[in-house]
């Protein structure tokens, strides 16, 4: 594509020494460079890609974009100056692939905690409607049925809204397989980092807001600031008015339409007669102004209460008839890592279950939702514990958490990177009641086989924190693990010692 026609589409000013330079690619990473490209030099945490321009030039860069410069020209290459870097790549990246979010109704869903379970259920309710559609986040990007791959292979490797150069790719993808919706999980980072600045959102959804990233954000207001940048970028907002923070997202939201969600109290849509099935689910009445329509979803807690309910209400704003919505929510399946029961047999005497809660509310959300459902016999027991090289404000928080509403805790590793165990375990120790009994088993399969080994008869065991996570992150790196195979394993053995 000729450079000018590219910052032309991409509203960026083309300096008149770079118009005619056909441009072969876009990269960011200069070890990607190649004859004819175009090099954003992006400052990111650890690297900047200004100080990159030279290897950039040597392998073949065409034109740069920078935000420092000392005049049009480097090396030979084109230079192109602008302020933010992160934001021109964005609007690059989206106009070498056609803008294709203007193509298709884009619905933004962010939050501190369940962005992945609503993606998914508002997939299965506009498929049910009769819509392809596409989906963005966590566990996988799809389009239709159609599992897509980042150019990045490396099957352990995951990023909730991916980098410029991978979202507005795979965004193209589904446009030409003429996908009509598209759900993208909005984090926080990348709505900080301008990765969304380009994308055309008809819907921004709130889930929830609470204490996460301030390892990135500094602080509360400053996450929130984040957030909210969603809700200056779309035509319509649904809000969950049960967050503390509802009022404030609502205030700060520029556009046309705003809707609130509730299970509490009365709203635009809620949710009444509320009745929680123990372990087989949730039923309750939708209720959408005009009328009310029994809902049921076979996955227990609350967290799918409110994740199906938001999923209805945006359903039923964009003309999708309720009968339609009850119909996908009751026959929805779950996902990968969140409140996943892993499967141990027909005649298994404990039940395991894998969620991806990581922060506070979400440790004391799961652990709420497992006690509405056990029987009084039965145990919870927990085993979780914290992120090295991030926020740690919040692990004492999630310790008091676990000593409250667990009968049993294990703590052990979870991604622990670059920083000690003994660090992390010292900080969650000081939020555990020492009163209550628990244990502190530093390798996390030794800890997963020591509960299924040290399990009483009916017992929940609750592994929290890496949900559909396949892999452990420690000082040797990123290292294959999968929790369930581990419990599958650990439980054969008890079961060939033991019966």
């Amino acid at each position: 594509m000729i450079a000018s026609e590219l910052f032309s589409k991409a509203g960026i000013k083309c300096p008149q020494n770079a118009e005619n330079i056909e441009i072969t690619e876009i990269v960011t990473d200069s070890r990607r460079v190649r004859e004819g490209s175009l090099f954003v030099c992006i400052k990111g945490l650890h690297f900047d890609g200004h100080e990159r321009i030279g290897d950039a030039i040597k392998a073949g860069a065409a034109v740069i974009v920078a935000e420092q410069v000392r005049d049009d020209g480097v090396g030979g290459a084109a230079a192109v100056y602008v302020e933010n870097t992160r934001r021109a790549a964005a609007l690059l990246y989206n106009a070498w692939h056609g803008d294709p979010s203007r193509s298709m109704t884009v619905v933004a869903v962010t939050g501190t905690n369940g962005k992945t379970s609503l993606c998914y259920i508002l997939k299965s309710i506009f498929e049910r409607a009769g819509f392809r559609c596409g989906l963005i986040g966590t566990v996988r990007c799809m389009s239709g049925d159609r599992v897509l791959q980042t150019s990045n292979s490396n099957p352990l490797a995951n990023m909730t809204t991916p980098d410029p150069d991978e979202l507005y790719r795979l965004l193209s993808v589904m446009r030409d397989d003429g996908a009509e919706y598209v759900f993208i999980e909005a984090t926080s980072h990348a709505l900080a980092l301008s990765k969304l600045d380009a994308l055309t959102v008809d819907t921004a959804v709130l889930t929830n807001f609470t204490r996460d990233h301030l390892d990135f954000h500094g602080s509360m207001e400053e996450y929130f600031k984040a957030k909210a940048r969603l809700f200056g970028m779309c035509r319509r907002a649904v809000i969950n008015a049960d967050s503390a923070w509802a009022e404030k997202f609502t205030a700060s939201a520029d556009c046309k339409e705003i809707f609130t969600v509730s299970a509490k109290t009365s709203a635009d849509f809620s949710a009444e007669s509320v009745e929680y099935l123990k372990d087989r689910g949730v039923r309750y009445d939708f209720n959408y102004g005009e009328g009310r329509t029994e809902m049921s979803i076979s996955l227990p807690g609350k967290f799918f209460l409110d994740n199906s309910l938001e999923a209805a209400a945006v359903a039923y704003t964009y003309g999708i008839a309720p009968s339609v919505i009850a119909e996908a929510v009751v026959s929805f399946g779950g996902v990968d890592g969140r409140m996943e029961r892993v499967s141990l047999g027909e005649n298994a005497d404990i039940s395991v279950f894998i969620d991806y809660a990581h922060t506070p509310d979400a440790v004391e959300n799961l652990l709420k939702s497992v006690r509405a459902f056990r029987e009084n016999e039965q145990r919870i027991v927990l085993l979780f514990g914290c992120g090295g090289e991030r926020d740690r404000s919040k692990r004492r928080e999630m310790a008091q958490i676990a000593s409250r509403l667990a009968d049993f805790v294990i703590i052990t590793s979870d991604n622990s990177r670059g920083e000690a165990p003994e660090q992390i375990f010292s900080d969650i120790l000081k939020g555990m009641d020492k009163e209550k009994e628990f244990a502190l088993i530093e390798d996390r399969r030794a800890a997963i086989e020591y509960a299924v080994f040290n399990s009483k008869k009916k017992d929940v065991i609750i592994l929290a924190g890496k949900g559909h996570e396949r892999y452990e992150i420690n000082a040797l790196g990123r290292l294959p693990f999968d929790e369930r195979e581990i419990v599958r394993s650990a439980y054969a053995r008890y079961k060939a010692i033991y019966y």
